[in-house]
């Protein structure tokens, strides 16, 4: 019987490596993004070319405007993104994204009758959040075989983290070996309508820190001369 996985897809680095990932280990895999009305909305451009090439059984995205809210960097165009290293959470922190994008996933999860959803979050090489870590996607996992009807009739559901305890180069490296073309992907956080990177940013930098660790070359198309 095939396999079937619901893949959180944002059309960045590490979640096309998860797509990859979860293809490798047999899964159908249905795509899922979410445009919340981010700032790097090409992103969700590069999402939908990552799924098609990489043989997505489906992809959809969700849409939810968590701009109606604001308190990120990525959702109210009034609160600038840092272009350099900042203490703490980052304002680039959007407050429970990686909860409500696994509500959604959870939610079509069930409807396929999938078993299994996969997130490319990471705990160490990553900008800080509270929901990129190990001990958020287990209490998820426990609140998921609880809320659903699937999970009560003996379905259970597996949150499956892959890359979780990953440095950025051994997950550059994972992916190479199984053939992710990153410069499909965006990973920077004000990324213009061409997916161009500011090379500056968050995410930009630990992407570049991460081809650099890996000793590949990086394919990000930058805006400035890096």
């Amino acid at each position: 019987m095939t396999k079937k996985a619901v893949v959180l897809l944002s059309g960045g680095l590490d979640s096309a490596t998860v797509l990859a990932y979860a293809r490798n280990q047999d899964f159908d895999c249905y795509c899922l993004s979410l445009d919340y009305h981010q700032r790097h909305i090409a992103e969700l451009f590069a999402a939908k070319n990552v799924a098609k090439v990489m043989g997505a059984a489906a992809h959809k995205t969700a849409q939810l405007d968590l701009s109606l809210f604001g308190g990120s960097a990525l959702t109210d165009d009034a609160i600038a993104v840092p272009e350099s290293a900042t203490e703490g959470i980052p304002i680039t922190y959007v407050p429970a994204r990686n909860t409500i994008m696994l509500s959604l996933a959870l939610a079509w999860a069930e409807v396929l009758q999938a078993q299994d959803i996969f997130i490319g979050v990471n705990a160490l090489d990553y900008s800080g959040y509270p929901d990129c870590r190990g001990e958020y996607v287990k209490a998820f996992q426990n609140m998921a075989n609880l809320a659903t009807k699937s999970a009560v009739e003996g379905k259970t559901i597996t949150i499956h983290a892959p890359l979780i305890d990953m440095t950025k180069a051994e997950i550059v490296k994972l992916g190479t070996t199984l053939g992710v073309d990153y410069a499909m992907t965006v990973s920077c956080y004000q990324a213009d309508s061409e997916g161009e990177a500011c090379g500056l940013c968050d995410s930009c930098r630990l992407r570049r820190e991460g081809f650099l660790a890996a000793g590949l070359a990086d394919p990000t198309r930058y805006k400035l001369h890096l």
